[in-house]
């Protein structure tokens, strides 16, 4: 009777093993379990058909996790084979020392220890009559159980294998053989859960009420299969732990958007910073707006979701603003890089008032950014940079606009000049072309017009000094004319003149000839006075106008009012009657 008890469990066993290698290895259907007792040690023998890959140590590992919850208080030595199908010989072995020691404050026991030894094998290693106990052991893929097959009779099963052991750990498991208060307490929190929920008014509570409902279910995990409640604990698992997977989404979200109010308190510096807040508030928003009317945190949720919604779009409204001042510094640089290339090629004063104008755009679209625009310390640096280059070309401008003007000033008034000369207004002449000589002198050095200009000083300096000897001519020309007009006027009009390139041309009046004629006709032995008169005024004329010649530097030509030649005198030769 005992062998046949201990064949039974033995298969019991085994069937238990072999759905542990179903679950836990793929392809798990290739394998098949076989065990048998020899002078009190556990034999295991897994085998498979020939041309399977066999992870050996996870074979083993498997075997003896599922051994360790059913091992007793005593030693157990478990030898575990590995083979192929057909063979009489495994090719691998693992030794299992299983020992379990009880706690000291409960009834619970902790995990067997066991030593593990994986071994290849050979033929010298074991004879063939070891593993003949197990030759006779139905195949399990093909035998249905006589009975079925429960946690509680495996249990028995294995204590009835180890010959010694004892059912008491297996028995005094949570919710073997008493009542199940862990799924007293999961039940009621899964009933109470949904009013608890919709009592929640904090974040806190909300964690709290996470915390009951995962160590509720971390409770569920303690009963063992076995247990008559295993199905039912595994079903009270699953609702809890969606519930508390629920309740772990909304606190994420009210979690970030704290994160996100947080961040808000302070200016954002960067596109990076708003769009990272932008990220918070849509991680805050998007596990809430799923909620309805109908879900047990709506009440909870719902005031906080619309101030969600407020920020996000204050946030929207942030990175627009920004875009647009990204956009308006962005645009700066370009057109930055438009002015210095203006300013590279500038060649004339049109050149450089582009340039000019070019630069202005650049530093007023700068300028206008706002300090509250994350954008506003790019723009400063820019600005820093940009503004002594608006200067320097705006300076060169001037120079140039200056230039220019100074040059059509020179070229205006040395036109002007030429028409006064041609006016023979000399002193007017001479003002106007000292006044342009000045105009293109003064033409900087470093503008375009300066060839220019300098192209100008030897003619317009050569006409000054033209038109300054005709204005001394003209001086002295007019100095002669009041000294011929003095001379030529007496009581009676003495002499007419007219004074050209040629010389002085004086021509004696009809009125001083009759006068002249009547003093010679009047005189005779008794009036010798008379001649000596007229002759002295005429030598007294002839003088006055040599003297008034000479000063001028001219020929002096005396005729009578016939025309004919009475006196020529030209100055530095002499003159003749």
């Amino acid at each position: 009777m005992k062998v046949a008890v201990q064949q039974e469990d033995l298969q019991l066993l085994a069937r238990t093993l072999q759905e542990q290698i179903l679950a836990e290895i793929p392809s798990g259907e290739v394998f098949q379990i076989k065990c048998a007792v020899n002078k009190d040690e556990l034999m295991i023998l897994t085998q498979h058909p020939v041309g399977i890959t066999v992870d050996t140590q996870r074979i083993f590992a498997v075997l003896e996790e599922a051994l360790q919850s059913l091992i007793t208080n005593k030693e157990q030595w478990v030898q575990c084979f590995l083979r192929i199908s057909g063979e009489k010989l495994p090719y691998a072995k693992c030794s299992l020392m299983m020992k379990q020691k009880e706690r000291e404050e409960a009834r619970d026991v902790i995990p067997p220890t066991s030593s593990l030894t994986y071994v290849p094998s050979t033929s010298e290693m074991y004879e063939e009559e070891l593993f003949d106990l197990v030759a006779d052991t139905p195949d399990l893929l093909t035998t249905q159980p006589k009975r079925p097959v429960t946690l509680i009779l495996l249990g028995i099963a294995l204590a009835g294998i180890s010959v010694l052991g004892s059912g008491v750990y297996l028995l005094t498991r949570p919710c073997v053989m008493s009542e199940c208060q862990e799924i007293q307490t999961a039940q009621k929190l899964k009933t109470d859960s949904r009013q608890l929920m919709r009592r929640v008014r904090s974040e806190n509570q909300l964690v709290a009420l996470q915390q009951r409902l995962e160590a509720a279910s971390a409770d569920l995990t303690k009963i063992p299969r076995w247990s008559p409640y295993n199905q039912q604990a595994e079903e009270l698992k699953i609702t809890l732990s969606g519930q508390s997977e629920r309740i772990n989404q909304v606190v994420k979200a009210l979690q970030a958007a704290s994160v996100a109010v947080q961040k808000t308190q302070t200016t954002a510096n960067s596109l990076e910073e708003l769009q990272a807040r932008q990220h918070l508030w849509r991680q805050a928003i998007a596990p809430l707006e799923g909620l309805g009317p109908n879900n047990e945190l709506y009440g909870l949720v719902q005031p906080r979701l619309i101030k969600y919604r407020v920020s996000l779009q204050t946030i929207n409204e942030q990175l627009l603003a920004h875009e647009k001042w990204l956009k308006k510094l962005t645009d700066a640089k370009a057109v930055a890089s438009v002015a210095i290339k203006r300013e590279a090629t500038a060649k004339s004063l049109d050149d450089w008032q582009k340039a000019h104008s070019t630069w202005r755009v650049v530093v007023n679209a700068l300028n206008i950014i706002p300090q509250t625009s994350p954008a506003y310390q790019d723009a400063q640096n820019l600005l820093a940079e940009y503004k002594p280059q608006l200067a320097r070309v705006r300076d060169r401008a001037t120079i140039e606009q200056l230039a220019a003007k100074s040059y059509q000033q020179a070229i205006n008034t040395a036109n002007q000049a030429k028409v006064y000369e041609q006016q023979n207004q000399w002193q007017i002449a001479v003002t106007y072309w000292d006044q342009a000589l000045q105009n293109a002198k003064q033409i900087s050095q470093d503008s375009f017009y300066y060839s220019q200009s300098q192209s100008l000083i030897a003619p317009y300096s050569e006409a000054l000094q033209q038109a300054q000897d005709k204005l001394q001519v003209t001086v002295s020309w007019q100095q002669t004319r009041t000294d011929l007009d003095k001379t030529c006027s007496s009581e009676i009009r003495i002499c007419t003149f007219m004074i050209n390139d040629t010389g002085i041309v004086v021509s004696l009046t009809p009125e001083y000839e009759q006068v002249i004629n009547s003093t010679l006709s009047d005189t005779g032995p008794e009036n010798p006075s008379s001649l000596i008169s007229a002759a002295n005024h005429w030598q007294v004329l002839q003088e006055a106008l040599v003297v008034i010649g000479d000063n001028a530097n001219v020929p002096l030509f005396i005729y009578d009012t016939q025309g004919q030649g009475m006196y020529t005198h030209i100055p530095g030769v002499g003159s003749g009657e």
